[in-house]
């Protein structure tokens, strides 16, 4: 029989974003986090890098901004790079409160913060823990979390549909919450609640090699899209210049930040080749650098390049970088003695659902924050380890906003069906799943990838249409479980980047087209919407 669980606030997803959001509103009432496999397996596990935010008193919020509007390639909504930017020491202060420790060193004789250096930044300013910073903030978010009697997790449960209101001419249903399944007892729930956070990552399952968990499938832009909510920039999916290259390594992210310490990228003959491409070398936005690496491998007939590291003090590399040290070393690669190979992979997703500085989606008491969500900081292309830093603040400000709505506001949810699973039967042919899934990833990172055409995403839309067909005709004819529910969201997903690809006809930084190569005038200077009618 279904289970109905209800509290005030209703997270979905368990990353950076959700667990800030849940913290403050805990101290208004109550919030039910639901997680979809463990809580560790939040995105934000997987971030090395740190979080970008003014720390030392030679950086300056001037600086922040214009390295965050430059690399946007002017797509960036000012007023979002401006407020987010200005909020990041005092959402660091937070997170160390909160018991997150960051990498210190001493320096002129006195302990700080050791604040590294990436692509497009112009000064140190991205406080990181070692290597694994992700994990270190999950660590210090989930202890205080759990010692919060208002949070409750709900572990191994996937969001299926949001509970929305029947909407009427011009006026969205407001949103009340999710149908879930709970992956343990094979059944869907009802999980109610005043408020609704969408935090539930990004999409990086789409593309066929990705630096993302096996979680990562664009769930929530997907679920948001079907009630009507505006998903804006799909075309904009960041490739990260470079995953380690072996067979075993399930594209095991290398840090921007060895680039940022001085690794040089090079050819197989040991030639280095990113000056040919930026003035900033290897320090280039990562658009540029993953453009360049996916450029020489075609020119050159390359199954990867080279990062070489190897130049500096190995005692060094293995302090700055243990986790990838050893991961490199446990797979015969020593980053102190030689280069490595490396290939760009699909990382993050720029676009998302559309929301206001507050984290508000146009459904009434629908939130969203973090990587599903688009405020406009990260315009074409994302400046390195703003993802972190925007995940913390809109989580928290979208805390704030959905406090005062329920203030504001009230209201219980209404009289929601349970979930009819109608004359469904479980499948006998899981090759039909699987199948789908691999089609519809391979033709992504084949068609809609680093590099366009017009032709590969005329064929990539006409296949994804009948993928969808296909798709939608197995879901209404078969009981539902993880895996097709994910598969569902993975074409909506494929389908918006597609048709968002194949209206922007110029290139603008993570978007690039062969046929459009070049970067258009002011008419193109808009966020790409869609939104279901």
């Amino acid at each position: 029989m279904n289970r109905e669980f209800q509290s005030d606030f209703l997270v979905i997803g368990g990353g950076i974003a959700g667990l800030m959001f849940a913290i403050r509103a805990a101290e208004f009432g109550t919030v039910t986090v639901l997680t979809k496999a463990a809580s560790t397996e939040a995105n934000t596990a997987y971030a090395q890098g740190g979080i970008a935010s003014v720390w030392s008193v030679h950086d300056s919020f001037e600086s922040h901004i214009e390295d965050t509007l430059r690399a946007g390639a002017g797509l960036c909504d000012r007023a979002a790079v401006e407020s987010i930017v200005r909020e990041g020491p005092d959402v660091v202060r937070e997170l160390i409160r909160l018991g997150t420790r960051f990498s210190r060193i001493e320096h002129g004789g006195e302990d700080e913060f050791d604040l590294g250096r990436e692509g497009g930044h112009s000064h140190r300013r991205v406080l990181h823990a070692q290597d694994l910073t992700g994990q270190e903030i999950m660590r210090a978010l989930t202890e205080a979390a759990s010692a919060i009697e208002n949070i409750r997790t709900l572990e191994n449960h996937v969001a299926v549909n949001l509970l929305t209101e029947t909407a009427t001419a011009g006026h969205p249903g407001a949103c009340w919450g999710v149908y879930a399944y709970d992956r343990k007892s094979q059944t869907v729930k009802k999980i109610l609640a005043r408020a609704t956070l969408l935090a539930t990552g990004g999409a990086g399952k789409v593309y066929l090699y990705t630096t993302n968990p096996d979680i990562a499938s664009g769930d929530g832009v997907a679920m948001a899209y079907r009630v009507g909510a505006p998903i804006a920039n799909m075309e904009f999916y960041q490739f990260h210049p470079t995953c380690l290259f072996h067979p075993a390594a399930k594209s095991f992210l290398i840090s921007e930040a060895l680039r940022g310490e001085g690794a040089i990228l090079r050819r197989p003959d040991g030639t280095p080749f990113m000056k040919d491409y930026h003035p900033d070398a290897e320090l280039a936005p990562r658009d540029v650098v993953a453009r360049a690496i996916d450029s020489e491998m075609k020119r050159h007939g390359l199954d990867c390049v080279l990062l070489d590291l190897s130049h500096r003090d190995a005692d060094f590399i293995r302090r700055r970088f243990p986790n990838i040290y050893q991961r490199c070393l446990s797979f015969g690669f020593d980053l102190t003695k030689a280069p490595i190979p490396v290939v760009p992979a699909a990382h993050y997703m720029c676009g998302g659902v559309q929301t206001g500085l507050d984290g508000a989606t146009p459904i009434p008491r629908l939130y969203a924050a973090g990587e599903v969500a688009m405020t406009g900081l990260h315009g074409a292309n994302r400046l390195a380890s703003n993802s972190l830093l925007e995940a913390a603040v809109m989580g928290r400000r979208a805390a704030v906003a959905a406090i005062e709505m329920i203030k504001s506001s009230g209201g219980a949810p209404p009289e929601f069906p349970e979930w009819d699973p109608g004359r469904a039967i479980r499948s006998e042919e899981r090759v039909l799943i699987t199948q789908s899934w691999d089609e519809i990833r391979r033709l992504m990172w084949n068609y809609v990838g680093i590099v366009r055409s017009d032709r590969r995403l005329e064929r990539a839309l006409r296949r994804i249409e009948l993928l969808k067909e296909e798709i939608h005709s197995y879901y209404w004819y078969h009981t539902i479980d993880s895996d097709l529910i994910e598969l569902r969201n993975l074409a909506t997903v494929a389908e918006l980047i597609i048709r968002s690809a194949r209206s922007r006809k110029e290139s603008r930084g993570l978007h690039y087209n062969i046929d459009h190569s070049k970067t258009g005038g002011d008419e193109w200077l808009h966020p790409t919407v869609l939104r279901r009618e």
